[in-house]
């Protein structure tokens, strides 16, 4: 099994969609995003999934009530932190580094999903911590996603 990684899109649609298809092609079980969609219309593309998504707000997302209402439809997005089990692992999705790293410390999740910084950070331990980068590519000029094989937690950066 494997999930997508993704964080910081920022409203590139296009991106976005290069993320949705690298997904489907991979056949990934779950995609996960870390906030700061932006817009409601950026959360479109993301139905185009094959597999369900769940996500979080970030400090830029704005009109949250509608944002929620169009991720009715494709998964589910919580307020600050996502817990989902998939297979025999346990997976923690926040925006913020600050939430990230005790939780990663504290040995209760598997995988800990990060973003904010838009830079990628993969650090393998008992638990991975992860950053995917940016899939907005707007801050660092590099748009990145990332693929994480569930069996190994081995976390594959791929290039947008």
């Amino acid at each position: 099994m494997k999930i997508g990684v993704m964080s910081d899109s920022h409203d590139n649609i296009p991106n976005v969609e290069r993320a949705v298809a690298l997904f489907n092609e991979i056949g990934v079980d779950l995609v996960v995003h870390a906030g700061d969609f932006i817009a409601p219309f950026a959360v479109a593309p993301l139905a185009d999934l094959n597999c369900r998504v769940v996500g979080v707000f970030g400090n830029n997302d704005g009109e949250r009530v509608i944002v929620a209402q169009r991720f009715e439809e494709i998964g589910e997005i919580h307020p600050n932190l996502a817990s989902v089990s998939l297979g025999d692992r346990n997976i923690a999705v926040m925006h913020y580094p600050e939430l990230a790293i005790p939780i990663a410390k504290s040995g209760d999740y598997d995988i800990v999903v990060y973003g904010h910084t838009h830079q990628i950070d993969i650090q393998k331990g008992k638990t991975l911590l992860l950053n995917p980068g940016e899939t907005g590519g707007w801050t660092t000029g590099k748009a990145t996603v990332a693929v994480v094989d569930l069996e190994t937690l081995e976390a594959t950066i791929h290039e947008l």
